[in-house]
């Protein structure tokens, strides 16, 4: 465990001084500020339009950040040949592999704290008051991110950078568009597109259990349940994809 340890705080201190990562938290929280000028702009509920915007925001540059920092993963250390030296060490490649993606888990934690509170400045601005309620969209939003981080790891194991971050992007539309995928599969007469559909409807992770910012945006009723629920599915099928990972990391040729 010391190892996965050391391994995690040294990546979360590179990643941290990573151009990308702070070029995307800017341009996140010129996103929030964007929000709050278009809440000015626009008849209605100002503060819906600043929540709907801010929890967009996290959600959004929280993946982005995921990809481009995620699928250098393994790519760097080879590029660099520290790989070569660590594996050389009392370090199974497990155990690697857990403290990169422990490193980069804690970044994104970073990464999701700090906007969370810049976004409820900026609702405690225009209402006087703490808005907790946006805690039941920026959780799953965390556990949704840890997944896309695990998809990002699962790629970096076997592809280039390239690669690895055009299909973690693909996974994250079409996570996001599970129902489009299923209602396509339920009408089409294509038995070969209705196969494709369905592969990918059950293979790849429904973003969509994860996602309940309209419903805090609108005041919507939200269940225990369904957080549980869309928690639980993101744990276990975050733990499957780092296993698959960990799994073709350990068959990986290093030469």
């Amino acid at each position: 465990m010391q190892k996965i340890i050391a391994i995690a705080l040294n990546t979360f201190r590179e990643s941290i001084r990573d151009r990308i990562f702070y070029s995307l938290l800017a341009f996140a929280f010129l996103m929030l500020g964007f929000s709050m000028i278009l809440g000015n702009l626009t008849i209605g509920d100002d503060i819906k339009i600043i929540k709907d915007f801010g929890l967009g925001a996290i959600s959004l540059f929280g993946t982005l950040i995921a990809i481009f920092v995620g699928i250098g993963l393994v790519y760097k250390e080879m590029e660099k040949r520290t790989i070569y030296v660590i594996l050389t060490k009392p370090i199974a490649r497990w155990q690697f592999l857990l403290g990169k993606y422990g490193g980069l888990s804690l970044t994104l934690m970073i990464e999701v704290i700090v906007m969370t509170i810049g976004l409820f400045a900026l609702c405690y601005y225009y209402e006087p008051k703490i808005p907790w309620d946006l805690m039941y969209a920026i959780v799953p939003i965390i556990f949704k991110l840890q997944l896309i981080l695990a998809v990002a790891l699962f790629f970096s194991a076997f592809a280039s950078p390239f690669l690895s971050g055009l299909f973690t992007l693909g996974v994250f539309i079409i996570g996001h568009s599970s129902g489009e995928l299923k209602a396509l599969a339920d009408n089409t007469d294509d038995l070969f597109l209705q196969k494709i559909c369905d592969f990918l409807y059950y293979a790849l992770p429904n973003l969509e259990n994860l996602n309940f910012k309209a419903k805090v945006v609108h005041h919507l009723p939200i269940s225990h349940g369904e957080i549980v629920f869309s928690l639980v599915y993101a744990v276990l099928y975050t733990a499957l994809i780092i296993l698959l990972s960990i799994v073709i990391f350990q068959r990986r040729d290093m030469k």
